[in-house]
């Protein structure tokens, strides 16, 4: 009697050790692992597996001992039958009857098994599967003191299979704040930095090694803050004091200092995270390079001021001039009359033309398309006609065409093409105001013809090349604040060229003048024809 209650207490003491262990382990894998090895050695089996449902609710194999891996396939099929009977609380004869039958196609060595749900409450989280290769005896205590296991290995399941799916969580939120295309920064409630990722480290110039720990401040250094402050706005009690429902987060924008010495201009977007008791306890920071933004708005206010400008001019001179041959006290000579029409006439085609350019880039912002009347076109007789009319605006310039005899017609939109010609001669004029030489000319090779306008005049910089097609856009610089443009004309020309399948580009240097080529098929696409 004695001996028996000395076993009972070893075994009990056993459970209480292996339990501990078990519920002290967050790791699924190894958390199976030792409820495996507890029921084998408890039990004194030989092969063993744990199944788990998976998402859709049919039992897996998730660990196994002493069964070869060729047997898996076959243990996965039978386990289904296994599990529902178990799962669905089947009579003891009915479930070992089938238990023996599934063993002994596992090992034929086996004689006995033991099936024990894991069960929290009323909810299965897997089934314990044990198999030995002798009989004995099960008292009602064991078979208690055995459930009492498998329910407190359910548990430890439960919190491993919570704490994977929690680190699952937290990897792939990492993942996305790692290769997001905006910079992310956590900040605890002292604005030590605890968090940094890859594109802040390429935005602010620091490293995240090296910025994690220091003061936000140290790191988010403004030379020019235009609206928010971090700082500022917690020390009049952000975000607690704002009491109203909605958006706590803070917007703070300006012109960073990166570590290099750079300026980057940044909008800043803080939100802030707070703990049970309402305390802010960190800041996540979103931060979004706002430079191109910025940029396409100073374009686009440049753009308004100058459509003003080029709007205004015309409308004053029809209308002085229509109001001048309006009097009723004068008399007008024929030359006088026919001289101011033809201001109001000269000056209303350009208003025509500034509309035309206007709807043109409208359109092709809606469409991303141009339609085309495609006919043959002689591009050197084109040309020719072009510099005729520029001749009689433009003075002070000389004009050389430099075409070969034989250059070839291309199938394209005349129309469209002379508003090219017409943009690169007038910036041609435009920028060289001190006059000099305009070379129009254009060469053959291939399928493939081209049209070049070389001017002599202040030129472009590496920076002004890159961005001289885009729309809106306006060199800098004192010729170009005293010359009339939207910053429409090479963004057309551009448009119009690579809508016949061609390709237009400059070459150019500061003071040295530039030249802007255009090249287009002989033979238009299939599609075009």
């Amino acid at each position: 009697m004695l001996a028996l209650l000395d076993f009972r207490v070893r075994q009990r003491d056993f459970l209480l050790e292996i339990t501990k262990a078990i519920t002290a382990q967050l790791d699924l894998s190894e958390v199976l692992r030792r409820v495996l090895y507890a029921s084998l050695a408890m039990l004194g089996g030989q092969i063993g597996l744990v199944a788990l449902p998976d998402s859709s609710g049919q039992y897996r194999v998730r660990a196994v001992e002493g069964i070869p891996p060729e047997r898996m396939g076959e243990l996965t099929d039978r386990l289904v039958e296994m599990t529902e009977l178990v799962t669905a609380g089947a009579d003891f004869e009915t479930v070992d009857s089938h238990l023996r039958t599934f063993i002994a196609g596992v090992d034929a060595r086996m004689v006995q098994a033991f099936a024990l749900p894991m069960m929290m409450g009323d909810e299965p989280r897997g089934l314990l599967i044990v198999g030995r290769s002798f009989r004995g005896g099960a008292t009602p205590d064991d078979v208690q003191v055995l459930q009492s296991f498998a329910d407190q290995a359910a548990i430890a399941v439960n919190n491993a299979q919570l704490y994977e799916r929690i680190d699952q969580e937290r990897r792939r939120f990492a993942a996305i704040v790692q290769h997001s295309a905006d910079g992310v920064m956590v900040l605890d409630a002292q604005l030590q930095i605890r968090g940094f990722n890859r594109a802040l480290e390429r935005m602010t110039g620091w490293r995240a090694q090296d910025a994690l720990g220091l003061p936000e401040g140290e790191v988010i250094n403004w030379k020019r803050v235009e609206r928010g402050d971090l700082t500022k706005a917690i020390d009049d009690g952000w975000p607690a004091a704002i009491t109203e429902p909605g958006d706590k987060t803070l917007y703070v924008e300006g012109d960073l200092v990166r570590r290099d010495g750079l300026t980057l201009s940044v909008g800043i977007r803080y939100a802030p995270l707070m703990d049970a008791e309402g305390n802010l306890s960190s800041i996540i920071a979103n931060l979004r390079d706002i430079t191109n933004f910025r940029q396409a708005q100073e374009m686009q206010n440049t753009f308004i001021s100058a459509v003003s400008h080029e709007l205004k001019t015309p409308v004053a001179l029809i209308k002085g001039h229509a109001a001048t041959l309006r009097r009723d006290d004068v008399e007008w000579t024929p030359n006088i009359v026919r001289e101011y029409s033809g201001v109001i006439e000269e000056e209303s085609d350009r208003l025509t033309e500034l509309i035309e350019s206007l709807l043109t880039a409208s359109k092709l912002q809606a469409e991303g398309g141009m339609r085309l009347y495609r006919s043959e076109v002689r591009l050197d007789h084109l040309a020719e006609r072009a510099v005729e009319r520029f001749k009689q605006q433009a003075p002070r310039h000389k004009f050389k065409l430099i075409f070969p005899k034989q250059y070839p017609p291309v199938f394209a939109d005349e129309g469209k093409l002379r508003q090219v010609l017409d943009n690169l001669l007038s910036n041609a004029i435009k920028y060289s105001p001190d006059g000099g030489l305009i070379e129009v000319g254009g060469q053959a090779a291939g399928d493939a013809a081209s049209v070049y306008v070389r001017d002599q005049g202040v030129g472009l910089s590496d920076l002004d090349q890159d961005r001289i097609f885009e729309r809106f856009y306006r060199v800098d610089g004192a010729l170009s604040r005293r010359t009339a443009g939207t910053g429409l004309g090479l963004y057309l020309a551009r448009a119009i060229v690579e809508a016949h399948s061609g390709t237009i580009s400059v070459v150019s240097a500061p003071g040295k003048g530039a030249t802007f080529t255009f090249t287009l098929p002989l033979t238009p696409p299939r599609a075009a024809e």
